[in-house]
């Protein structure tokens, strides 16, 4: 467990400042309130790390270890290869976190929960540790589910668990590669310009590119979009019900699913 802390740690502390760093010397999009948001965004993992602490004991490297020691799940029955068990747990994850995306935009509830994340007016690496605490902890769930299902490896949780952190402050930030590194890039892994159509305004755009780590599960599931309608300098992200200054809030983001009356679409 100390061993788990300090990776995951030192891979959030350090990927963190690295875009941090990247945004303040080449940002793609100017945004003059943006240690604002960052102090709000910030704010908000913190809250969320608190709430699971106390509300979910059992954490996916937990489970990993539990499934390990008693036989539990797919891969703890089958007499495979190490290397081939973690690869096989590291794809399926991040195919459960695609379904699981895809999941929060379909089912209304669900949507009106992940809207939080939606509703930054601006996109930077920040944003992407804003989700609201009743997403991250069936996010948990969801999770732990698939651990013990597949009888992951402990190795691959942590890996994979480092991996997706570390891709979502990469895809949030507010930064642009070479077109032809991102291109060649995005074949393979969800680059800035492909998640930031995510966050466009328009619902035909943040419908699509659910993908976090890889974008094979975008393509080979019909949900890709190459390139947002208005261009990445001009595009407008957010959503259109929650632009005022008071709903940038923490205490109304952490309430804004429960306000009557309103439905992101």
């Amino acid at each position: 467990m100390a061993l788990e802390m300090l990776i995951r740690l030192g891979g959030f502390g350090g990927v963190l400042l690295l875009m941090l760093v990247w945004e303040s010397l080449k940002p793609l999009r100017r945004d003059e309130r943006r240690w604002r948001r960052r102090s709000v965004n910030l704010g908000i993992v913190v809250l969320d790390t608190a709430i699971l602490r106390l509300s979910v004991p059992l954490l996916a490297t937990g489970a990993a270890v539990i499934a390990q020691e008693h036989s539990i799940g797919l891969l703890n029955r089958l007499s495979l290869p190490y290397y081939l068990s973690m690869g096989i747990a590291l794809l399926l994850l991040d195919l459960t976190i695609y379904w699981q995306h895809r999941l929060f935009h379909r089912v209304k509830p669900l949507w009106r929960v992940h809207a939080m994340h939606h509703s930054d007016l601006a996109m930077d690496t920040t944003t992407g540790l804003r989700f609201h605490p009743l997403e991250i902890i069936v996010s948990m769930l969801i999770k732990i589910a698939v651990v013990l299902l597949l009888g992951a490896p402990w190795l691959a949780v942590v890996v994979f668990e480092v991996a997706l952190n570390a891709m979502a402050l990469f895809n949030h930030s507010n930064v642009t590669l070479p077109a032809g590194l991102e291109r060649l890039l995005r074949r393979v892994a969800v680059t800035p310009d492909m998640h930031r159509v995510h966050h466009s305004v328009r619902a035909d755009e943040h419908h699509c590119n659910f993908g976090f780590n890889l974008s094979l599960w975008d393509r080979l599931f019909g949900s890709y979009k190459a390139q947002p309608q208005g261009g990445h300098l001009d595009m407008e992200i957010g959503l259109a019900q929650y632009r005022g200054a008071q709903d940038q809030h923490l205490p109304a983001l952490i309430l804004q699913p429960f306000r009557r009356g309103e439905s992101p679409e």
